[in-house]
């Protein structure tokens, strides 16, 4: 189905009408609105018509529109690019927060779907784990890492380093990444944030662990967590003395009339592509779920009138077959802090993360981030910004996406060859598959599948309660011929 994270264009949105009016009419709300900025590249005309779905004159009639009403502006063999001004009102803010703020949302994108204990390691040559393929989740393919663009982006980053950029640094990221990341995220997640609301971190690790000790710090100690869901973030919360509450997910998504029997002033939600089913939130729960936060009674955490929604948007810019879908915080900006990283967009070893939090918590946020180390290292900071800002970023998803796609279908391909019986789950977006067979005792499958040199994780890995087995299988770093020898394996396993 297609779609583009470009305004989170869904030309099913267009209704009957013209689909170059529908479009028109969407960036110039985007350009009033201030999701997109002067200065700001759009697609080529190729690329946005290949991912709507339509003809490329579409695009070329919308984009010749817009720039004969001023809005935007293009030259040959320099794109098309935002003409109009328009600024951001900031929030009114405050360095100590006066008042309770109403109940809001935590939104988090993780880097730590799928991490498990005890990993297989390569053996002895001869034997089977000496030619280990792993499956894990979570990682993206990490040999498309585009060096040579991110080398230019270091050496412009660099050449344009200040004296005064060689110091310690704000502890909220320096204002270039700041910047930046506040356009990217407009037009590709639809949040709509002031630079000074976000506050750079080294990972997504570090944003949980600041986020953590903040509230463990205002009483929160228990935290509703999808049952299944992510092992390494539910742990990574019992770290920092948050003890997970199991809460049920089925075919919708998380089950907010089950979370509502708790008792728990926040939960942990997955609702894009939810880990590990694979699953999309349904729009009545996701509805469900801001009102559950918005009519809490007094929290346990002090100074915060309500409760707590963490939203992981993990994997949101690998997509295959359906339109993107929004950010929880679009429904309810003044609710909701917003955790995201690079790591599976670029790669984890980059650790640039950022995170976005209501006036309430910024200035305790800001504090934690500084007795944490100061502050992050100034030319990646600024090598990402440049890298968003040129249209890197942009060029190096797409080329991700089809590697990912096609590495997706080869999974699908060698499931149907060696395991015909199996189903896979979440096959629309992500980097994993969700992959039940009937009668398995997913914990065995997984040691027997180690002992013969591939690696998955079970499904029964990621729950804390009773329910179905299945194996979670990471498609994006391993090869084709990769993925079909190690279905392969697991057949002979099964059998």
């Amino acid at each position: 189905m297609p779609g583009a994270d470009f305004l989170q264009l869904d030309p099913a949105q267009a209704g009957r009408g013209s689909l170059t009016a529908w479009l028109v009419e969407t960036v110039r709300d985007a350009v009033s609105d201030g999701r997109l900025s002067p200065g700001d590249r759009l697609p080529a005309t190729r690329v946005l018509a290949d991912q709507l779905g339509c003809s490329r004159g579409v695009v070329v009639d919308a984009y010749r529109r817009l720039t004969d009403e001023g809005l935007l502006s293009g030259r040959h063999g320099g794109g098309t690019t935002v003409r109009a001004a328009w600024a951001l009102a900031p929030e009114p803010r405050s360095a100590t927060p006066s008042a309770p703020a109403a109940p809001f949302i935590l939104t988090a994108q993780s880097g730590l779907a799928g991490d498990l204990p005890e990993p297989i390691t390569p053996g002895p040559p001869g034997s089977p784990q000496a030619d280990l393929i792993d499956l894990s989740p979570g990682l993206p393919d990490l040999s498309a890492f585009p060096r040579a663009a991110w080398a230019r982006a270091e050496r412009a980053a660099l050449s344009g380093l200040t004296s005064s950029e060689l110091g310690y640094g704000d502890p909220r990221g320096l204002p270039a990444l700041r910047t930046a990341l506040a356009g990217w995220l407009a037009r590709t997640r639809g949040l709509r944030a002031h630079p000074d609301d976000i506050l750079v971190v080294n990972g997504v690790s570090q944003g949980l662990t600041l986020l953590a000790r903040t509230l463990g710090a205002r009483g929160l100690r228990r935290i509703g967590f999808e049952d299944p869901g992510s092992f390494g973030a539910r742990e990574h919360l019992r770290r920092w003395d948050l003890e997970p509450v199991p809460v049920p997910v089925d075919q919708d998504g998380l089950d907010v009339a089950a979370l509502g029997r708790t008792g728990v002033d926040a939960v942990v939600v997955t609702p894009a592509h939810q880990f590990p089913t694979g699953v999309v939130l349904a729009p009545d729960r996701r509805r469900e779920l801001v009102a559950w936060a918005r009519a809490a009674p007094p929290s346990a955490l002090a100074g915060l009138a309500g409760r707590l929604v963490i939203e992981d948007d993990y994997d949101a810019e690998h997509r295959y077959d359906r339109p993107p879908v929004p950010a929880l915080r679009t429904l309810a900006p003044d609710h909701v802090v917003h955790l995201g990283s690079v790591s599976k967009s670029l790669a984890p070893a980059i650790r640039i993360g950022w995170l976005l939090a209501p006036a309430a918590l910024q200035a305790e946020l800001v504090e934690a981030r500084y007795w944490s180390d100061l502050a992050g290292p100034a030319l990646s900071q600024l090598a990402l910004a440049h890298f968003i800002t040129t249209g890197g970023f942009e060029r190096h998803l797409r080329q991700v996406r089809r590697r990912h796609r096609a590495r997706r279908d080869a999974l699908l391909a060698a499931l149907a060859t060696h395991l015909p019986s199996s189903t896979a789950h979440g096959v629309a977006a992500g980097l994993h598959l969700l992959v039940t067979v009937p009668g398995i005792d997913d914990a065995a499958v997984v040691r027997r599948a180690g002992e013969v040199g591939v690696r998955v994780q079970p499904l029964s890995a990621h729950r804390l309660g009773d329910g179905p087995s299945g194996l979670v299988i990471g498609y994006a770093a391993s090869t084709p011929d990769q993925l079909h020898e190690a279905m392969r394996r697991i057949a002979q396993v099964l059998r």
